[in-house]
């Protein structure tokens, strides 16, 4: 294994770090989107409540992979080029956003509907109250499934070696056909994933000690 990471270092970690930007970039955005389909979700506007409804179902009942093969062959059909880097992660954000918005939902419907009138009572807008007071307390109930979703969106980030995204997985698959030593190989990309979410998963559970949401 040594032997295989002196000669192929450099390509798991290019692989590594092709890994940790669309792991990054997914995450962001598909906590950005995620929250807003939640909101939308107990919005009292019923077009808000159908669309997010349909988003949520939609990419949460569709495999991960259909979803990134329609924005890798698909799109560039119609004349939008795209690269697999850019399909994978596009479809990984689509993927765990549907999960993510039911995950805040659920939060969000935690927190004691008194809290909404005291900060209307406030002089605060709706959408004030929202920011400023549920969502802050919404994070602090869901950080357990919260956390869930991002180490998995991390190793759900390996369907980019499908569409040949350069990933981690990709460059095991490539060292592993080139050396036939594919135990080695294999060993070594599970070792990486691990540097990316054993930190992460402690980081959540400290977040998890640290905000702990009581009733």
């Amino acid at each position: 294994m040594i032997q295989l990471l002196q000669q192929y270092g450099p390509d798991f970690l290019s692989g590594f770090k092709y890994t940790i930007a669309s792991s990054v970039f997914a995450l962001f955005f598909s906590l950005v989107i995620g929250t807003l389909m939640a909101i939308f979700q107990i919005s009292k506007n019923k077009i808000l409540r159908g669309i997010s409804r349909i988003y949520v179902e939609v990419f949460r009942n569709i495999p991960l992979l259909v979803i990134v093969m329609f924005f890798f062959i698909v799109i560039p059909m119609q004349g939008i080029p795209i690269d697999g880097f850019t399909a994978g992660t596009i479809g990984l954000t689509i993927y765990t956003s549907a999960f993510i918005a039911e995950t805040i939902r659920s939060g969000i419907q935690a927190v004691p509907a008194g809290q909404m009138e005291a900060g209307l009572s406030s002089g605060f807008t709706q959408s004030e109250t929202m920011r400023y007071i549920i969502l802050p307390q919404a994070f602090k109930i869901v950080i357990p499934p919260l956390g869930n979703q991002f180490i998995n969106l991390v190793k759900n980030s390996s369907i980019l070696a499908m569409v040949a995204g350069f990933d981690l997985m990709y460059q095991g698959d490539t060292v592993a056909n080139t050396t036939f030593d594919t135990i080695n190989s294999y060993i070594i990309v599970a070792l990486f994933y691990l540097i990316i979410t054993l930190p992460l998963s402690y980081l959540m559970a400290y977040l998890e000690r640290k905000w702990a949401y009581k009733v």
